[in-house]
């Protein structure tokens, strides 16, 4: 991506050198078909449908800085903020409703109590977005500005994209719960900033195509912060559109939030990781879910899972390895698609060695199912049915009950949530490092709350959007690092409503020279799973020390890697160079950072 030409004023003039340029790639006729997305408001640069050698023909043309296939990237999927130690009393700038957060996402549900617009006063004067309205769609004082990339409007059909704009800006909505569990009151971090929404995401993924495009426009439109539960495998950042478009907001004073990555606890996983950009991992609140289990022989258990069902009675209970479907040919025991025989399923509840969510146990007309797992599962989740999760050793017990008597039975009870006065710490999926691209920074660089979140919910989806599924809810729990990265956006807006002025890596400095150490199972070294620590939003207003970085720095950072000028310009799309003091790997040293890692 290239620097914005003056010479292009407009998306449409853009188009029209764009297809000027491919034309001389795919021939008069099939140019226009051929682009996709042009780039011209923020960065210069286009998206088209081309062949390999049409790829090649074109980034030998002059003026092409660079060409790299659009990636599929996957979405990273009421108690948080007041356990984080910051509550809703917390002093407050009066110009927070001034800030504007952007979200890009799978769009919002703006009929939500968590973005009512009452009370709110027209945008802010800095606002140059617009909102794609339509039939089925409008904006209001609160979500101020709407786009999408792929088709239909900027209603949220998935729920990922209201909850985490809900999580960094929602209002305050006393008596809000998913079916009466956690219930409470939900706000955002910043309940008073306005929400700018851009629709990248839809069941499929989220093309690259569409993230730098919303990219561009956030940029263009004034945003303040921009917000991306999103990612991919970790890559180089002149190949990753997520770290190009980033560096082009971090070049517009506007900090690129984003999600560390949900492949934990394995080392070197950790995603988004370009030092111009916050990474987020995902950590524990003290709420916890439990899930009671009673068997028929008087023994009970304590699982994970949300239940939301009544309990009613005892029900015969099967070991999902003794009710095959023959003509499958698949495995039973782990209660996989089309294993199961419904004649001797229906009306039981069936043990599974594995954790789904519950699609073949409720096909086959089970009332319920055990399932067990070897991770430590410290989050709960919804299923289709009533489940409890329990560990591989307890189900072993219960495979031995069963065998012990011509009559099994058990009966899974609704959740209850509680209070866990236990250390919040890294959970087992969270992305961990080093840094697989740039070692000798430290990723992520912090963490937030990712476990048990409540927030808001698309009426267009279900609790689990899984086939099946009826319960339709305003709120909903899910967990992630697509979670904990709202949290920190609104962190990261809280610190620039009391200083405006600051660049995206001053406030970055302050998130992580302010957060806490944290603990962090099953992995020695413990930084390489929170970073810096658990973010303390009302320290970072007043962090002492700030360090601060800027383009420049960035670059000869890059030039410290070994990046040559060409790869170099993928990343900054502008002329810059290495100087010849920066062609070492000590530039990643010189790098300002508020932390390092010894490679």
């Amino acid at each position: 991506m290239g620097d914005r030409s003056r010479n292009i004023e407009t998306t449409t003039s853009a188009s029209a050198v764009h297809i000027s340029l491919l034309q001389k790639v795919t021939g008069r006729s099939l140019a226009a078909e051929s682009l996709v997305h042009s780039y011209s408001k923020s960065f210069s640069g286009f998206a088209a449908k081309l062949t390999k050698a049409e790829t090649e023909k074109l980034s030998g043309h002059e003026g092409v800085v660079s060409v790299f296939p659009s990636q599929l990237r996957q979405l990273h999927t009421t108690r948080s903020w007041d356990f984080i130690g910051f509550p809703q009393t917390v002093a407050r700038a009066t110009v927070e409703s001034d800030v504007i957060i952007g979200m890009l996402d799978t769009g919002i549900w703006p009929e939500s109590q968590s973005f009512n617009a009452s009370g709110y006063g027209p945008p802010p004067q800095k606002w140059k977005g617009t909102c794609q309205s339509s039939s089925n769609f409008t904006c209001n004082n609160k979500i101020i500005g709407a786009r999408f990339y792929h088709a239909g409007s900027p209603r949220d059909t998935e729920g990922h994209g209201t909850h985490t704009a809900s999580t960094a800006a929602g209002n305050i909505v006393t008596h809000a719960s998913l079916l009466g569990l956690a219930a409470g009151t939900a706000r955002g971090g910043v309940p008073s900033a306005r929400i700018a929404v851009y629709k990248i995401c839809w069941t499929l993924g989220c093309s690259d195509v569409d993230i730098l495009a919303a990219f561009d426009d956030a940029i263009s439109d004034g945003v303040d912060i921009i917000s991306l539960s999103v990612g991919g495998a970790p890559t180089d950042y002149f190949q990753d559109a997520i770290a190009i478009g980033a560096f082009h907001s971090m070049k517009n004073s506007i900090l690129t939030s984003n999600s560390a990555g949900n492949s934990g606890p394995a080392a070197g996983t950790v995603s988004n990781v370009s030092p111009w950009s916050l990474s987020v991992a995902a950590s524990t609140i003290d709420r916890k879910f439990a899930t009671g289990v009673k068997l028929g022989n008087g023994r009970t258990y304590v699982g994970g899972s949300i239940n939301t069902y009544e309990a009613s009675r005892m029900y015969g209970l099967i070991y999902g390895g003794d009710a095959l479907n023959r003509t499958s040919g698949s495995d039973s025991r782990s209660c996989g698609a089309g294993s199961l025989d419904r004649n001797l399923v229906q009306g039981k509840i069936v043990h599974c060695d594995d954790v789904s969510g519950g699609q073949e146990p409720l096909a086959a007309g089970a009332t319920g199912a055990i399932m067990t797992t070897s991770y430590t599962e410290d989050d709960a989740y919804p299923l289709l049915l009533p489940v409890s999760i329990l560990t591989d050793a307890e189900g072993a017990t219960i495979v031995e009950y069963i065998n012990s008597t011509s009559d099994p039975t058990a009966e899974i009870f609704t959740t209850r949530d509680f209070v866990d006065n236990s250390s919040a710490y890294v959970i087992y999926f969270s992305s961990r490092g080093p840094n697989p691209i740039t070692r000798d920074i430290l990723k992520p660089d912090l963490t937030a709350p990712g476990v048990d979140i409540l927030a808001a919910w698309s009426q267009a989806t279900t609790v689990t959007g899984l086939p099946g599924d009826n319960r339709v809810v305003p709120y909903n729990i899910i967990s992630g690092t697509s979670m904990s990265c709202p949290h920190a956006s609104a962190a990261a807006a809280y610190v620039k409503s009391f200083h405006p002025t600051w660049s995206p890596a001053a406030i970055k400095s302050a998130l992580m020279t302010t957060a806490h150490p944290l603990s962090v199972p099953d992995l020695p070294d413990a930084e390489f799973g929170y970073g810096s620590g658990e973010i303390h939003p009302s320290r970072a207003v007043d962090p002492g020390l700030v360090y601060d970085a800027g383009e420049i720095d960035y670059v000869q950072m890059l030039c410290g890697q070994g990046y040559n000028i060409t790869q170099l310009r993928l990343v900054t799309g502008d002329q810059s160079s290495c100087s010849s003091a920066a062609t070492n790997r000590t530039a990643v040293w010189d790098l300002n950072y508020p932390s390092f890692a010894l490679s």
